[in-house]
C-alpha cells in the first residue's frame, strides 16, 4: 500500500502496539507495516493456532515480543529500548462471558495491565501520541435506545465492563496527575462498538461462532438473538484510532480526552439478523436458539453517540453494515477456498483506504 493522507504520518515512525496478536491488533499491525511504519508488537501469544496473527505471519514481519502487560518490568524495558513515538494500547481480556469465569484475570489485565502501559509511558519520553483503547461497554448501560456520549456515566454490570470502566478512571488519573503538563504529548481513550471482520476466531463472538458452525456442518446456536449491537468492520475503528493518533501528535491539547467510534443508528442489527446474513452469504448453514435460564447478564441494547468524532475529527464510517457483513463473510470464504490470508487482508485494506485517499 502507498500511504497517503493521514496515513503518511506513520511512514518510518516507530509504533508500539500492545495486543498485536489479537484480532484488532493484528489488523492494525499489518496495516502499519504495509504503509511503511516501524512496528513493534508486545502481547501474549495467540490463544489458538488458528488466528489472524498466525495466518499473516506477523511474527516475521514486525518486531514481535511475547510478553504480558501484567509484567510491568518487561513492558517498561521493552518500551524504553524501542522508544516509540506512537503507542496503541489494545491488549485486553475482551470476552464478557470469560470475565464471569475468571474475573481476577480480567481485572488484572484490563486494569493492572493498562496501568503498567501508562506507567511505562510516564518514563518513556519518546512517546508523543497514545491511543488507549477501552470499550463501548465502559458505560453504565441503562438499555437506552439512544447512544452514549463520552461524558456519560461509566460503569459495568459484568466484570469485563467494570474493568473497562475502571481502566478509563485510571487513565483519567494519569492524564491529570502526570500527562497534563507534558509538552508534545497527547493521550486519548477510544471506545468502539462491536467489531467484526475476517480473521476473528475468538470464542463467544457471533461471527466466529457462525463461521465455525458452517465449516463444521453444525447449526449456529444463538443465546441472545434479539440483542442489538452497532456492528462495524474492524477497519472502521482502526481508521479512527489512526486518525486520532495523528491529531494527538500534531495538537495534543485539542484532541486529548475520550472518543467514541461507531456506526450511525441505522446500522444497528440484531444477532439473529447478523447470523441470517452470514448464512445467506455462504449459502450454507442453519440457525437455532438456545435459551439458558441461568445465563449471566449480557447487555441487550448498546449504542454509541459519535458526534464528537464526526464533527471534530471529521471521521466517518465508510462501509454500511450490509457491506461490512459481505466483506467479513467473503474473507472467510476466500481463505476456506485456499486464498492466502495476507493477500485477502491486503486487498480489503486497499479497498477500504482507497476511499480515504
Amino acid at each position: 500500500m502507498v500511504a497517503t493522507g493521514f496515513l503518511s504520518n506513520f511512514v518510518g515512525r516507530r509504533v508500539l502496539i500492545t495486543g498485536h496478536t489479537g484480532f484488532k491488533g493484528s489488523w492494525l499491525a499489518f496495516l502499519l507495516k504495509e504503509i511503511g511504519a516501524d512496528v513493534m508488537g508486545y502481547a501474549l501469544p495467540p490463544e489458538k493456532s488458528e488466528s489472524h496473527f498466525a495466518a499473516l505471519g506477523l511474527d516475521r514481519l514486525i518486531h514481535h515480543v511475547e510478553g504480558d502487560v501484567c509484567d510491568a518490568a518487561r513492558l517498561a524495558s521493552t518500551m524504553a529500548e524501542f522508544r516509540p513515538e506512537f503507542v496503541f494500547h489494545l491488549a485486553a481480556q475482551s470476552l464478557v462471558r470469560r470475565s464471569y469465569v475468571d474475573p481476577k484475570t480480567t481485572f488484572d489485565t484490563n486494569v493492572g495491565g493498562s496501568l503498567n502501559v501508562l506507567e511505562a509511558i510516564r518514563h518513556c519520553g519518546s512517546v508523543q501520541s497514545l491511543v488507549y483503547v477501552t470499550s463501548d461497554k465502559c458505560y453504565e448501560n441503562a438499555e437506552w435506545v439512544w447512544g452514549y456520549r463520552e461524558n456519560d456515566r461509566l460503569g459495568g454490570h459484568d466484570p469485563y465492563s467494570g474493568s473497562k470502566a475502571a481502566a478509563e478512571i485510571v487513565f483519567a488519573s494519569y492524564s491529570r496527575s502526570f500527562f497534563a503538563n507534558r509538552r508534545e504529548f497527547g493521550a486519548a481513550t477510544a471506545r468502539a462498538g462491536n467489531v467484526i471482520g475476517g480473521g476473528d476466531w475468538a470464542e463467544d463472538r457471533i461471527v466466529p461462532d457462525c463461521i465455525r458452525a458452517i465449516r463444521d456442518n453444525q447449526p449456529i446456536v444463538l443465546r441472545n438473538p434479539a440483542s442489538t449491537r452497532p456492528w462495524q468492520h474492524v477497519l472502521e475503528p482502526l481508521s479512527g484510532y489512526l486518525l486520532l493518533a495523528t491529531r494527538l501528535h500534531a495538537s495534543p491539547d485539542s484532541f486529548s480526552g475520550s472518543w467514541n467510534f461507531g456506526p450511525p443508528s441505522t446500522e444497528v442489527r440484531t444477532v439473529m439478523e447478523v447470523a441470517e446474513t452470514i448464512v445467506a452469504r455462504f449459502q450454507s448453514g442453519s440457525i437455532s436458539v438456545s435459551v439458558d435460564e441461568g445465563r449471566k447478564h449480557e447487555a441487550q441494547l448498546l449504542q454509541l453517540n459519535c458526534d464528537k468524532a464526526y464533527q471534530l475529527l471529521d471521521w466517518r464510517p465508510r462501509w454500511n453494515v450490509d457491506h461490512t457483513l459481505a466483506m467479513t463473510a467473503d474473507w472467510y470464504k476466500a481463505v476456506f477456498n485456499g486464498a492466502d490470508a495476507s493477500s485477502v487482508t491486503r486487498r480489503q485494506l486497499k479497498d477500504y483506504f482507497s476511499e480515504l485517499q
